[in-house]
This record gives C-alpha cells, structure tokens and sequence, in this order.
C-alpha cells in the first residue's frame, strides 16, 4: 500500500482512474485541489480531500509528504507557463516523492496541437531537473484517443462526458487527410486508461518515461471500414494537407460539442483548431502511440474497438 496523491482530483479523467485505485483497495489517496470540499460534497472512504495553493512552494511540500506517486491532471489550458505543474514538481522533489506523472493523457506529439502546447513545457522541465541524474521518476501516460469518443453522444464511462471527433458514428461520417489515409490513431478506452494506470501504481519497477498506452492502433481507413461494418454506410469527405496548414478546414461539417474546461467564448474557434490540429498532427505521426506499458503489463486485456463500438453502434439506424 503506497500513498498516492491527485492533483486535479475533480477533473472527468482524474475521477476515473481514482475510481480505478479505489477498486484495487491498496493505497491511500489525498486529492489536491484549490477549492475546499463543497458542503454537499462527498468523498469516498480512504480519501483525503487536502486544500493546496499551486502557487505556494511550501504549502505543497508540506501536503505531499509521505507520498510515494502524484498524479497531475492540472487542465493544462487553465495553467499558463505551467506554473502549477511546474511548482508540483519542485515541491515533490523536496518532499521526497518516488513518482510522478504530469497532465497528459492524449497524443505522443504535439505538433499542430496549440491547446496542448504546455505539455511541452513539462516535458522539457522534467528533463532539466533530472539533466544530472535521475531525480524524480516520471512517466507520460499516452493513450491516445479516448475511443468513447466515437461512441458519441452516448455516454460510455462514468465521468468523462461525450465528445466529438474526425470520426462521426452517429451521423455516419468522417473527415480524412487527402493522401494520409493510412495515418495512425490510437484509441484507447477511458476505463482501459484507469485499469492500467492503477496497475503502473503498483508496478515495482521502474516506470518508462514515455508510458504509452496502446489500445488499439488503427489507420483512417480502417475506421473507417470499421463504422461501414457496423453502421452499413460511412461518408467520407477529403481535406488537403494546404488548406489545413492554411487554417481552412473546408468540409461540409464540423464539432459541436466542446470540452467543460473550455469557455463559450473559446468554443467555436478550439473546435475547428481541434479539429485542423488532430488532422494535421495525424499526418506527422502525433497518434501513433508506442506501447511501454502494453509490454510491462503483458496480462492485461484491452478492449478491441470494433467490439467496443459494435456495442454502442450495432443494430442503431
């Protein structure tokens, strides 16, 4: 039994894999957040609900200690120059914490992706603080692409809501790079993402820095012969590498629906940049997840993704 500490523990992913913790019944779990517990809040038992201020060295190293890994889930649009995550890695090293895993869960690559582009900088102080030897054991969790994504509208996990993507089941349609049609996704689900991020917390070696997550690792084309299975007819409209690189996404459609994190403000202008950015870093390798953890945890049995959406989209109009 270790302790381990969340930090974001109200967010949709964090509640997720802190489900999947509780479920092992092996550790004790603090959840760091800025806010204090709403009155009509509840917490499971063996969790600690600690106030931190992110911006407060001392407060931090004083809340982490005695804790063996960190789990960041900082909304990374929400931390600008990643001041909090950078401050949850000092004060970890201080407090002497064995793991840590900064807010990533997504794509391997960035490139096109400005939404993420402080992943960046974690990445890049993660290396400076452990330049002359190993500090601070950390891992990048990817999975890729949550595959309830394409489940949409129907909700398929517990706390993470619906989203859209490139691949339109319901309406029975998706959007292709011309030429790149055999561009990698991975798509992983959120409850494989929990599971195995509660067996890395019990894992007594030494956690990989790249922590890769492969669920099922599948071409455009692939998808989309997947959905023509299961939903008998899928259209797909072509865009040009040029008029993406342009900022012109010139299809017929577009998403809708966007993320609670994100304003109303922000929303139109995120989702078409979502939508420009996962094609163009498609095209450049930025989903092609690689598979450290599908190696250490060889036992584990992922959800294939026509089994996953034959369940969700078979015998549905």
């Amino acid at each position: 039994m270790v302790n381990v500490a969340i930090a974001g523990g109200s967010g949709q992913v964090s509640r997720e894999i802190i489900d999947a913790l509780l479920a092992s019944k092996k550790h004790r779990i603090t959840i760091l957040s800025r806010r204090e517990l709403p009155a009509t809040g509840t917490i499971a038992p063996g969790i600690h609900w600690q106030v931190v201020d992110y911006n407060d060295r001392n407060s931090l190293v004083e809340a982490l200690q005695g804790t063996h890994t960190l789990l960041s889930f900082v909304q990374i649009l929400s931390d600008p120059g990643q001041k909090s995550q950078k401050n949850l890695i000092d004060a970890a090293i201080a407090a002497g914490v064995k793991r840590f895993a900064p807010s990533e869960y997504g794509s391997k690559g960035t490139v096109d992706m400005a939404w993420w582009a402080g992943k960046e900088k974690v990445r890049e102080y993660l290396e400076e603080v452990n330049a002359n030897g190993k500090i601070l054991e950390y891992t990048l969790f990817q999975p890729g692409l949550f595959l309830n994504y394409l489940a949409y509208p129907h909700k398929t996990a517990k706390y993470v809501d619906p989203l859209q993507s490139v691949f339109d089941f319901e309406n029975k349609r998706a959007i292709v790079v011309d030429g790149h049609e055999d561009a990698i996704m991975t798509l992983t689900t959120v409850a494989d993402l929990a599971t195995v991020v509660a067996q890395a917390v019990d894992y007594e070696g030494v956690w990989p820095k790249i922590g890769g997550i492969r669920g099922n690792r599948v071409t455009f084309s692939q998808i989309i012969e997947i959905g023509r299975r299961i939903r008998r007819s899928f259209a797909v409209e072509k865009v040009k590498v040029e008029d993406l690189e342009a900022g012109d996404l010139k299809t017929s459609w577009g998403l809708q629906a966007v993320h609670k994190a994100v304003s109303e403000d922000q929303a139109s202008a995120l989702l078409k940049a979502v939508s420009i950015g996962i094609l163009l870093s498609s095209t450049k390798g930025a989903w092609d997840i690689s598979d450290e953890w599908n190696q250490l945890l060889p036992d584990y049995k992922f959800t294939p993704i026509e089994d996953f959406l034959g369940e969700v989209w078979g015998g549905k109009e």
